[in-house]
């Protein structure tokens, strides 16, 4: 009876997840100034995705480097609100990647919403320390045991000649105010690009290994606890792929388990996103991802489950005319 409870219990956690649809934030690339920004597309069910605003972009920061990557979209715990938070770095205004990593800026771009189509003006909010060489990829989790948000990224640092990334972290309650940067992942290797995702039981962390350019799974009960490698994770041998990001496409039934996407973005062969999938988020066993369509190559971006509502009125505001 109490294991059939549980089993209970995790169901009824995973449907809560479920969805009327999906947003996904992204950017192109470095080709121009534009592409260098945030870009939105809709799915009904997360496999095709159709751009928004005739696949222009649809938030743009002319602050800082006058530039954004790596977008990543989340709501707030409470209050109605839903933040996008991206690198502020343009490759097509500086092409100079050692600059990028040495003398890079140590603030993200923060944008805030109550609907989805009304966003705020970007803002530019210092994070890293003071010696950071650079602020990339960042993303957040709401942490319920501290009650704030869990904001991580990678840097480079002076201290040690920007000889390689580690992850760091602060925390805030609001995306205005953050406390004290400190190391979140250290590793013997450079490591960029880390997302997290929590299945309604435990945590699961996949971050890039810059040193073999791989994709890393981890596990934990607690996001500040002990971080244990997943066995034989099967993506692990994959070279030259990146900005992961995992979402749940269909929730459990009765009849059926839940679905799990892990999307890697091929950047060595310039392929953008490359979707695996998975039946046991918690085996780290993904195959290839079929009956996926995407209307340009995304790159290292993320998703948003959406209501019927949400889904809606996205597409009245920003759908192709």
């Amino acid at each position: 009876m109490k294991l059939l409870l549980q089993l209970c219990s995790l169901v009824a956690a995973v449907n809560a997840l479920a969805s009327d649809g999906f947003l996904f934030v992204t950017f192109k690339g470095e080709q121009t100034p534009m592409t260098e920004q945030v870009y939105f597309a809709l799915s009904k069910d997360g496999r095709t995705w159709q751009a928004l605003n005739n696949a222009e972009p649809v938030l743009i920061s002319t602050l800082g480097e006058k530039g954004v990557r790596d977008p990543y979209i989340l709501r707030a715990h409470e209050g109605g609100k839903t933040y996008l938070i991206a690198t502020d770095l343009s490759i097509n205004l500086n092409r100079d990647w050692t600059r990028a990593v040495r003398a890079g800026s140590r603030s993200i771009v923060v944008w805030e919403s109550t609907n989805l189509v009304n966003w705020s003006e970007p803002r530019l909010v210092t994070v890293a320390p003071e010696d950071a060489g650079c602020t990339w990829a960042p993303e957040a989790i709401y942490d319920a045991e501290s009650g704030d948000y869990l904001v991580f990224w990678a840097s480079t640092t002076k201290r040690d000649d920007f000889r390689k990334h580690r992850i760091w972290a602060a925390r805030t309650k609001d995306f205005r105010a953050f406390g004290e940067p400190f190391i979140y992942i250290e590793k013997p290797a450079s490591v960029i690009d880390t997302t997290i995702v929590h299945d309604g039981t435990r945590y699961y962390r996949f971050t890039k290994d810059e040193t073999v350019k791989a994709v890393t799974m981890e596990t934990s009960d607690k996001l500040m606890g002990e971080w244990r490698s997943v066995p034989n994770f099967s993506l692990a041998e994959l070279r030259g792929y990146e900005g992961p990001e995992c979402y749940l496409v269909e929730p459990a039934t009765a009849d059926k388990p839940a679905t799990w996407c892990l999307i890697l973005d091929h950047y060595s062969r310039g392929q953008g996103y490359q979707p695996f999938i998975t039946h046991d988020l918690a085996s780290g066993q993904f195959t290839k991802g079929e009956g996926f369509s995407f209307p340009f190559r995304f790159r290292h971006g993320s998703i948003l489950p959406l209501s019927q509502a949400e889904y809606q009125a996205l597409e009245k505001a920003y759908g192709n005319r």
